[in-house]
């Protein structure tokens, strides 16, 4: 058992190494959102024809063909397993039921019956090489391992390493078709035949099992992985929009203080006819015909303040930005806005005989581009 303990360990080491070598590629090319713990589970069935070599043979000059009758039996396996990351997974696996010993001059074979559960590490290399890819129909998977095995037969155990390559064929979502090449080499006495009492030497002093492996995979829950999102690109939209916001807001404040500072300090007709000549703007957002900022009505309040307290009439007109969208959705963007800001007027308690509403459809006269997005309200000449 101290064997199979110091494969699990440096399995583990392994896998470890492994992952910390992936998360640190800096071009960031096989980046994925990190999946909760039930996710990418899967479970494996299959058949196998499994041939065994045994430790006795070694002088016994046996026809070393998997095929031989005496060799070669079937065999059945089941397997859990999990993706960690699109490359990396673990699956634990039991494998078995008949085998035969090969340890005699005769070749017929001896009747043994066994299991052999395995851990493997598996390295998806058609993700780790060419990028995760969740349609992918063929996948190329090898696995090293180890672990313990039983013969029922005779009540031995042992234990050992395995290794060999998975191949998956994606049927669906959920199902892909597995044709897997296997080797495992255990102690001496995994096929019935006391080790201990007859020891040997060589390549040949432990059982290696061959085997060939047709079965099914069948992912459970969710069996992919998100792309991780350019947050480099969001934080440069976000930023951009902050910005935009800023100098709206800064244009308004100007604009509000140099309408306060006329009114303080020149003669009232004066101030009058530059508050009747300066439009009051309004923006709004791309593609939006609702107000974007409820701040923007402040200057419009004393405009409709005047106009009630004058008898004047008021024109409102409207704007849509050149660069996007079409010339007729633009023309309907910039009439819609018009007349949400004349109903906020109305609202004001201006007359909507004194309102007058014209739309002008795409502009570039302002920059940036967002200003243009806007209605104005300013006193009828």
């Amino acid at each position: 058992m101290k064997k199979l303990f110091v494969i699990l360990a440096l399995a583990g080491v392994s896998l470890g190494a492994a992952a910390q070598e992936t998360n640190a590629d800096p071009t960031l090319k096989y980046s994925v959102a990190t999946n909760s713990f039930w996710s990418n589970w899967f479970i494996q069935a299959g058949v196998d024809w499994n041939a065994w070599y045994s430790g006795q043979e070694h002088g016994q000059g046996l026809a070393r063909s998997p095929f031989k009758d005496f060799r070669a039996n079937p065999a059945a396996s089941v397997a859990i397993g999990k993706w960690f990351t699109p490359g990396l997974g673990l699956r634990t696996k039991l494998q078995g039921i008949w085998g035969h010993q090969v340890n005699n001059d005769v070749k017929d074979g001896n009747f043994n019956s066994y299991w052999i559960a395995n851990e493997h590490i598996l390295f998806n290399l058609s993700n780790m090489l060419c990028g995760y890819n969740p349609t992918r129909v063929w996948n190329f998977i090898p696995f090293v391992g180890g672990g313990v095995g039983r013969s029922m037969t005779h009540n031995y155990y042992a234990t050992g390493l395995s290794a060999g390559i998975l191949n998956e064929f994606r049927l669906s979502r959920h199902v892909a078709l597995n044709l897997e090449l296997g080797w495992n080499r255990y102690e001496g006495d995994l096929d019935g035949y006391d080790y201990a009492k007859h020891p040997n030497r060589g390549w040949d002093s432990h059982d290696n099992n061959l085997y060939a492996e047709l079965g099914l995979t069948f992912n459970l829950g969710k069996a992919t992985w998100d792309k991780v999102p350019d947050v480099d690109a969001i934080k440069a939209l976000s930023q951009s929009q902050i910005d935009a916001l800023n100098a709206q807001l800064n244009d308004a404040n100007a604009e509000n203080a140099r309408l306060k500072n006329l009114l303080a300090n020149q003669k009232p007709a004066q101030s009058v006819k530059e508050f009747v000549n300066t439009p009051v703007s309004v923006f709004f957002n791309l593609n939006k015909t609702n107000i974007a900022s409820q701040k923007d009505l402040v200057n419009v309040k004393a405009v409709a303040k005047y106009a009630k307290e004058n008898g004047s009439k008021l024109q409102v007109d409207g704007y849509a930005d050149s660069a996007t969208g079409k010339a007729a959705h633009n023309q309907w963007l910039s009439e819609e806005r018009a007349k949400t800001v004349a109903n906020e007027l109305v609202k004001m308690g201006v007359s909507r005989d004194n309102i007058t509403t014209t739309g002008h459809g795409g502009v570039d006269e302002l920059s940036p581009i967002s200003f243009n997005r806007r209605a104005t309200v300013k006193v009828a000449e």
